[in-house]
């Protein structure tokens, strides 16, 4: 997933950081924009697509996580928040989901 942003013009920040209680899954950066990607992937949509397991609970977990990747790292920027669905070899991202 990374390669896809960085074929892009992103530079990738962190992979898998965690925190007590939190993981983001990709950090990334361009320009002055700070990008955190959720990453779900499926062996098959046959169940669903991964887009559908990031709900509001989610949502306001990732938003946290990132204020203390933030916190930890003293950056700033636009936040941006993504949310990329992998089937097999077929990727779905929605940029800025929530």
């Amino acid at each position: 997933m990374a390669r896809h942003y960085e074929s892009g013009g992103y530079v990738v920040l962190d992979r898998n950081w965690q925190v007590r209680g939190g993981e983001l899954d990709l950090v990334l950066t361009r320009g002055d924009e700070i990008v955190f990607c959720e990453v779900k992937t499926r062996s098959s949509d046959r169940f669903g697509v991964g887009f559908e397991a990031v709900d509001h609970r989610k949502q306001r977990f990732l938003r946290r996580t990132a204020m203390s990747w933030l916190d930890s790292h003293g950056l700033h920027g636009r936040l941006r928040f993504d949310v990329a669905s992998v089937v097999g070899p077929r990727i779905e991202v929605i940029e800025s989901a929530f």
